[in-house]
């Protein structure tokens, strides 16, 4: 019997956010290790909206967009591409793909407090166990000695977790915020407006901007790969995903994407594994599987 094409196309979009999303972290430390942060984000960000437009062209979905959701669309790219992004990827100039890939994997605990805070969502038990592990766990990744002893690991760790309440934040705000109603439109319009601010950032800190002919032949893999298949394919899955299975299913890429880039960290990097950073994963990751099991909030996935 032939296998449907709708579960031919579900386990390629699971590839797509689960393998695509988790490798993204080692293509942006391969990509930063060459070129300034926000140079590099802006370059991959306005490339991949100029992408998705003329795709939105050639399938002539309309374009038009209103002043509230340009608006909002600013803010979106910003807490998402912006602040999300771009700082995080300055980040891992001082840290490891894989653990920053871990540190991540705490979208959905963030999400969790946040809607505690700003709506007063009552906390499931699932979750608070979740809320638990994920305290420890973090608590586990960070105090390991290696680590503090590197200069500017601390502020890279804690960096980074600023950009997983920016992401986190913004995932509240998509859920409210008047946005174009076709994704593939609305990302457009976020991805050249955050490019856009991402330029304005690194000429204000003064990046020195490198022409792409000077990039060498990994870097230059690396940023085609993060425009093309890191931003429009994965997020174009993502979004197929959200409508043929549950939430609970798609979000289940917070705890699969830190154990891919974990692994691509040490085959390609030769990033090193210690038996902490192995025991916090676990936790971390068991806290995380408590709090999306059963949860209903769509999740845009972390650090793509």
């Amino acid at each position: 019997m032939s296998i449907p094409r709708k579960t031919v196309l579900i386990v390629l979009a699971f590839f797509a956010i689960y393998v695509i999303w988790g490798s993204t972290y080692l293509l942006n430390k391969i990509a930063v290790s060459e070129l300034p942060p926000f140079f590099l984000a802006s370059f991959r960000f306005t490339l991949a909206g100029l992408i998705i437009f003329a795709i939105s062209k050639l399938m002539k979905l309309p374009l038009a967009i209103t002043r509230r959701q340009l608006i909002n669309s600013i803010i979106t790219g910003f807490l998402f591409l912006v602040y999300g992004n771009g700082v995080f990827v300055w980040a891992l100039r001082y840290v490891d793909s894989g653990f920053g890939a871990l540190e991540a994997s705490t979208q959905p605990l963030f999400v969790l407090l946040l809607l505690k805070l700003i709506d007063g969502k009552k906390m499931q038990s699932n979750s608070v166990i979740g809320v638990i592990l994920g305290v420890v766990g973090m608590y586990i990744l960070v105090s390991q000695n290696e680590l503090v002893t590197q200069e500017g690991t601390l502020l890279g760790m804690f960096m980074i977790l600023t950009c997983v309440l920016s992401w986190s934040y913004g995932s509240i705000f998509v859920s409210k915020a008047d946005l174009p109603a076709n994704y593939f439109v609305s990302t457009a319009y976020q991805m050249i407006a955050s490019g856009v601010m991402l330029a304005i950032t690194s000429l204000t800190l003064d990046e020195t901007w490198v022409a792409p002919n000077n990039w060498s032949t990994p870097v230059m893999w690396s940023m085609l790969l993060l425009a093309i298949f890191g931003s429009v394919v994965a997020f174009t899955a993502f979004n197929y995903l959200l409508k043929v299975v549950s939430p609970e299913k798609v979000s289940t890429s917070a705890y699969v994407n830190p154990v891919i880039a974990i692994f691509l960290g040490w085959l390609v990097l030769d990033e090193a594994i210690s038996a902490q950073t192995i025991i916090a994963a676990a936790i971390l990751l068991t806290g995380v599987y408590f709090i999306t099991t059963k949860r209903k909030i769509k999740l845009r996935p972390f650090g793509r």
